[in-house]
This record gives structure tokens, sequence and C-alpha cells, in this order.
């Protein structure tokens, strides 16, 4: 069932065998440009690597000393067991709080982010207590279900987080601060004759207020159904992009609706939830399984380990889905050469490396190279 469904997910209605012609990135970008990109992406990538290290570590010596930590609980074993899961996910923010702390200040060096080093800090405190209450019913959802299936939660289980994931997905547009509604003339013409080509007629397009805290451009396709919407931040929407650059924009984010993108997503989380489920249930038997408030440490390093192991796997199928929306949006805009001119500037703006290191590259990114995006505006045309 399993391979079934990671083959049905993984189709696309781009053609098979389809040539990409070779490009010179050094046609589009200046060599200082490239060497800046360099430098910007490889710090960030050392910085998040030691900071995966600097998570597994401390799990690994929580989930091996938790015991300290239960000796005064008498919060009952589901309070117990989310005590435990908070000390965790405390833990967890120490680690990466100096890593998050570089790299803020790497992309406040760099122009790309606006935000200083103490706002983070102080942000990330206090979006802590959301996090908490994530972690917690997530915990509370597991112990719950592990008292009638003691060995079989895993199944429930992964229905109950599928169920969410999908819920999150539909309300997703209504949990997003600082939206507007697109006020350019030009550019609402132009989403309202892509959208009837691509056949995804009443998709509102709105802009989100970030730059007050980046100069980094950038677009997102949510919701389900009749809560679809195309999300324009508004560095897009502003000078050095063209309408006919942000044309290409729109075109490959409601390229992501008319392929159902983001239900292909849950569908994508519900693949590797269930798997990730068993796994857990697998490693915390000879605690007592997620039934005891012992088993919680070592579900959350192992959930933490499996989940930076499979990451090029999850890669893999999200950015199928974003060359097949770059080939939607092709065809909607029949304008290579002004893709090509989005696909640059966003590059310079956001100091992405149009070909990164392949470890880099399938580990981080969830969409093809610029390089790849470029050649398959060549390998559209004809």
């Amino acid at each position: 069932m399993w391979l079934y469904a990671a083959t049905r997910l993984w189709q696309t209605t781009v053609p098979t065998g389809l040539h990409l012609p070779k490009v010179d990135v050094h046609e589009f970008f200046t060599p200082k440009q490239l060497s800046e990109a360099a430098s910007f992406e490889r710090f960030l990538a050392i910085d998040a690597l030691l900071a995966q290290i600097a998570v597994v570590v401390v799990l690994v010596i929580y989930a091996r000393g938790w015991q300290r930590f239960t000796k005064e609980s008498a919060a009952g074993r589901i309070g117990t067991g989310l005590l435990l899961g908070m000390l965790a996910f405390a833990f967890v923010w120490i680690a990466q709080l100096p890593f998050g702390l570089a790299a803020v200040w790497w992309e406040h060096r760099h122009g790309v982010s606006k935000i200083g080093v103490l706002e983070y800090a102080i942000d990330s405190w206090f979006a802590l207590g959301a996090q908490f209450l994530f972690v917690c019913a997530a915990i509370a959802i597991v112990m719950a279900l592990a008292r009638p299936f003691r060995k079989t939660w895993w199944i429930p289980g992964g229905a109950v987080f599928t169920a969410l994931a999908l819920l999150f997905a539909v309300a997703s547009p209504y949990l997003m601060p600082d939206l507007e509604s697109l006020d350019r003339h030009d550019l609402k013409v132009a989403a309202a004759h892509l959208a009837k080509v691509e056949r995804v007629d009443g998709v509102k397009v709105s802009v989100e207020k970030v730059h007050e805290y980046t100069t980094a451009p950038n677009a997102e396709a949510t919701g389900i159904g009749s809560t679809k919407r195309v999300i324009l931040w508004d560095t897009l929407v502003r000078k050095p992009f063209t309408s006919r650059e942000i044309r290409s924009v729109i075109a490959h984010e409601l390229g992501h609706l008319k392929r159902n993108h983001i239900l292909k997503g849950v569908a994508l989380f519900a693949l590797f939830a269930f798997p990730l489920a068993y796994a857990i249930a697998l490693a915390t038997r000879r605690r007592g399984g997620m039934y005891e408030p012992g088993a919680v440490p070592l579900a959350i390093l192992v959930l933490t380990v499996l989940s930076i192991l499979i990451t090029p796997l999850q890669n893999a199928f999200v950015r199928r889905y974003e060359t097949e929306a770059d080939w939607v949006g092709l065809t909607a805009t029949r304008d290579p050469a002004g893709q090509r001119a989005a696909l640059r500037l966003l590059a310079i703006k956001a100091k992405s490396r149009p070909d990164p290191p392949t470890i880099e590259h399938v580990f981080e990114d969830g969409h093809p190279t610029i390089e790849e995006r470029l050649r398959m505006t060549y390998a559209w045309k004809p």
C-alpha cells in the first residue's frame, strides 16, 4: 500500500524523458553575485548542520537520563509524559538558539534579514509558548491512544495527525497575519487571466507584509477547495520586479493549486507519518510503549533522527511538485524569458546559489536548483 501510494504521489504531468539543455549560469549572474551567494549559503548550511548535531546530542543525553526529572512528579501518567515532552522541547530550543542567532546575524549582515539578534531571541522566546502547546497536544493524543491500543496506537495516531494536517491546510490562509488585498490593477488583471487559463477560477490573491523583517522576495499557494489562495510577499510586488516577472510567479503558484499540490502535501505527510509512528512504537516497546511516560524522551529522539534521515526523500517529492508548477506556469504564460528573468531576480535578492552542492541540495532544498529551473524554461519552448 505504501509503495502504491508513493508511486501515485510521485507522478506529475511534466513530460517524461524531457531533455534539459545545458545553461551557463555566468550568463545570468555576475562573478560577484555567484561568489556572494556561495559564501552566504555555505555559512547557513554549516550552521544548520551543526544545529542538527547539537539537537541530536542533547536528545541522546536526555533520553538516557530522563529519570532525574520525574522523581518528584505527581502529575499522573499523561501529565508526566507532557512534562518530559516540554522539557525535551525546551532543551532542543536551548541547543538551537545559538545557531539560530548566528543565522540571523549572518542574514542581517548580508542585508537579507532586518531582524536583529536581540529581537530574534525575544521573538523566539515568546513563540516557545505556542510550540509548547503543539508538543503537549501531540503527546497527549499519542498517550491517550496508547491506552486502548498498546501496540497499534500508530494506526489511529497516524490517521488523527493526518486529519489535523488536512484541517491546517484548509484553514492556513486564515492563520496568516498581515495579509492585505492586492491593490495593483495590472497584477489583478494578470492573475484573473492566468486563473482562467489554468482553470482555477475564484482564487484570491493576497499580499503579505514582510518588508519589516526581510528583503527576500517569495510567494506561496495555500488552502484547499474554497480556501485556495495565492500569497505574494510585499517584497515581490515592488521594484526591481516588473509586472511580467511577477506574472510568472503568480502563474507558478496557481500551478500548485491546479495540480492539487496542497492536498498532495497532506497525502505526503500521511505517507511518512504512518511509518514514522510505527518506528516509534517499535523503538519504545522496551520502555512499555507510548503508554508509559518514560517512552516520551526516546520517542522524540527517534522522531528527530528519522526525520533528518528521510528529509532527502521528502524533498525529492516536493521538488517534483515545484517542477510541475513551473511547467504549468510556463504553459499558462507562454513566456519562458519572463520566467528566466523572475528566477534570476529571486536568486539575486535571496542570495541563492544557482548550483549548490548536491549533498546540501538534497537535504535542504524543496525546490529544484535555479540552474535546473532555468534549463526547464529552455526545454519547455520546443
